[in-house]
This record gives structure tokens, sequence and C-alpha cells, in this order.
């Protein structure tokens, strides 16, 4: 028999809130439809940056990250202050677009042979032309499992 808990809000059991309510790895949730379940633990975004590329880089805002290095025109490398468990994890990225920035493109990269580890991944910036470029504004996400 199975049973259901309506509620809306959880806390923890010295009533002062959900920051310290844990979900364990092997939770799951059930599609909108109903018919698939996926783990809750895994499917979250583990880290991800909003970086101002352009004049000295800096990190706008970010989830799991701790610093930017500026390696010269559209090469950057990012650092996570929580590692990924292996090498196996996703990442993306993307730059904003205007008529002026050449369509810069965010591309992952183990150019200058700086392989992506656990904590970092070096990232290069560059125009359509394949020219490094400082683009205003880019982002990066990383998904997999962390450490």
């Amino acid at each position: 028999m199975s049973s259901q808990l309506n509620v809306d809000t959880i806390v923890d059991k010295a009533g002062s809130g959900g920051t310290n309510v844990k979900v364990a790895n092997t939770s799951t949730y059930v599609s909108d439809g109903g018919n698939v379940t996926q783990n809750t633990v895994q499917a979250l975004c583990k880290a991800w940056y909003d970086v101002q590329g352009s004049g000295t880089p800096s990190i706008n805002d970010s989830l799991n990250g701790s610093s930017i290095t500026d390696h010269g025109t559209g090469d950057f490398t990012l650092t996570r202050t929580n590692p990924m468990n292996n090498l196996t994890y996703g990442v993306a990225g993307l730059s904003d677009f205007n008529g002026d920035d050449s369509r810069a493109v965010v591309v992952t990269s183990s150019q200058h042979n700086t392989n992506r580890t656990t904590t970092v991944m070096r990232h290069a910036v560059q125009d359509v032309a394949a020219v490094g470029f400082d683009p205003a504004h880019f982002s990066a996400v990383f998904f997999g499992d962390l450490a």
C-alpha cells in the first residue's frame, strides 16, 4: 500500500527552515506524465557561471564557481569550488551576440595542452573565423556527479 504526503513547506526537525533538509542521491522524481522517473540529484546542474569576458574578466554570478583565469584574448579557465566526481561530466557554454561581436561562441577546449580536470575547464571563445575573442558576456553550465 502506498501513501501520499501533501505539505506546503518542509522544514528540518529544529523548525528553522528548509536549508538543512537533505535529499539522498538515490531520490527520484516522477515525470509530469507519470511514466518516467529520474534521479533527482543527478539531474541537477552542478555548476554554472555568468562571466564578464571583456576588459578585466570577472564572475558576475555563479553556483559552485570559485575563480576565472584570463590567459589572453578569448582564453579563460573556470575553476569550480567543489570538484566533479570524474571526467565524464557535461559542459556547455554560450556567448551573447550583437552586431559588434562577430558571433562569438564559447568552445570548451583542451587547447594549450590543458585538459579538463574535475575542478577546472579551459574555454576558448572564438568568432566564426576561429579567432580568439573577449565577449562582453558569456556563460557556462556543468552537469554530472559531484565528488
